[in-house]
């Protein structure tokens, strides 16, 4: 499943010549992944609390199509799972055309916030704190584990 937020764009994420900068489209991302976490029932705050939080280790940008002023976007947020201590995130960033303008993909992780290491199953990690998982591309299963402690 994936999600999906609808952005308007205010005049203070263009450029001199009225398109969208390549920050405001990063944090377009940023506010659909965390409105995609609390969504899937995660309290940042507390996850922060816990001694976790999420990094991003890598971000690619491309541009396809111009998103300029006065432009409604849709930026969805789908997550992908592998082994390992990271995991992708992809934004598509549609018009209200239906055009994409956009793309954003993150390889991220979850910091111990303590001993300043990625943890070894993010999945597990995110599953335990989800009431809606599958918003994280996480199966219940994996939330069935992560609560048994196993």
């Amino acid at each position: 499943m994936s999600f999906s937020t609808r952005i308007e764009v205010r005049v203070t994420d263009l450029d001199p010549q009225l398109h969208v900068t390549g920050a405001a489209y990063h944090q377009f991302a940023d506010h659909a992944r965390f409105a995609c976490v609390q969504a899937a029932g995660i309290s940042v705050d507390d996850l922060i609390a816990a001694g976790l939080g999420p990094v991003n280790l890598e971000t690619v940008l491309r541009f396809q199509r111009e998103l300029r002023g006065g432009d409604a976007v849709d930026v969805s947020c789908s997550w992908q799972w592998g082994e390992g201590k990271t995991y992708r995130v992809e934004h598509i960033f549609t018009r209200s055309d239906g055009v994409v303008a956009a793309t954003v993909t993150h390889v991220s992780g979850l910091l111990d916030l303590a001993a300043r290491r990625l943890v070894a199953d993010p999945a597990r990690q995110w599953a335990a704190w989800a009431s809606r998982p599958e918003l994280l591309g996480l199966p219940n299963a994996v939330r069935d584990i992560a609560a048994l402690g196993g």
